[in-house]
């Protein structure tokens, strides 16, 4: 069976390698959810099936409002990911499950220091998602979970992993506005609720993360779109050292996602400038995905 890139999401979220691109006035990165890898079409689920997504994650930034001085990142992930709509109906939702399992290389650099790192980044689990189709609207909604799997020293500025446990709550919903759905209007949210992290004593503070796309099918297999975020800090990081302040940014860029007919598989590529930062770096991020079903 042939996919169609139209309408379909495969949770987009693993690519949380947290490599410090986030240092809060406390020395700290309170979200795992990385903003911006999901893209047009957010909340529109595929039929069930196998599918292996492969995520090329890049980031490079050399502006931090309220950071560090001298401040310059550059970070790759390659993060593959499983996912199984296993068919069955829970609510009358299509249920499925996925994993992700990132590996990173990050070179961040302040003024008079440097650090760089490769390995495994935190592993994510997502046990529950659910999928509606009605009419003109896709509603998706999800719970998973981050392991601290990655590498994590709070004495170094590169960290593949954070050192906490994370739960992860998705509400979301794709609106066709035409009968034939050329149309997209996509909004994807994200809470992110932390553990207390290793060896700090600090337990790093609440974050939502929204994510929206307009899009259009300019030919068959063939959408493109304009997409972006905010993400906000909700609650303070508390702990030794700690502060009240709370981080944000956002972003905005365009994407394009097309089938490649002869191999299956759908690849979509996306570029996102963040700005208005606050305790958060400001950079570029390029997206390369590619998905295959089994």
């Amino acid at each position: 069976m042939k996919m169609k890139p139209t309408g379909w999401r495969i949770f987009s979220e693993p690519l949380a390698v947290a490599i410090g691109l986030v240092i809060l006035a406390d020395g700290a990165s309170a979200q795992h959810y990385p903003a911006g890898v999901e893209g047009i079409k957010g909340a529109s689920l595929p039929p069930p099936g196998v599918y292996l997504r492969d995520y090329n994650y890049f980031y490079f930034a050399d502006e931090f409002p309220g950071g560090p001085a001298g401040f310059d990142a550059f970070v790759y992930v390659d993060a593959p990911r499983l996912v199984w709509m296993t068919g069955w109906k829970i609510l009358g939702a299509d249920y499925g499950m996925d994993v992700v399992v990132p590996f990173g290389y990050a070179n961040i650099k302040v003024t008079g220091t440097k650090d760089n790192r490769f390995g495994l980044g935190d592993i994510e689990m997502k046990p529950v998602i659910l999928s509606w189709h009605v009419k003109q609207f896709d509603f998706s909604t999800a719970y998973g979970f981050w392991s601290p799997s990655g590498d994590f020293n709070p004495n170094r500025l590169a960290n593949l992993g954070k050192g906490f446990w994370t739960h992860m709550l998705e509400a979301s919903v794709t609106w066709y506005p035409d009968a034939d759905k050329n149309w997209a209007v996509s909004l994807l949210n994200w809470y992110e609720i932390n553990q207390k992290q290793a060896n700090t004593g600090v337990t790093l503070g609440q974050t939502l993360t929204s994510e929206w796309g307009i899009s259009k099918t300019v030919a068959k297999g063939v959408d493109v779109g304009l997409v972006g975020y905010a993400q906000q800090q909700t609650t303070a990081n508390t702990g030794p050292g700690t502060s009240g302040s709370l981080s944000h940014v956002f972003a905005i860029g365009p994407e394009i996602c097309g089938m490649i007919p002869k191999i299956n598989v759908i690849t979509s590529v996306r570029y996102l400038r963040e700005f208005g930062a606050k305790d958060h770096s400001e950079g570029n991020t390029v997206t390369l995905t590619l998905t295959k079903r089994f």
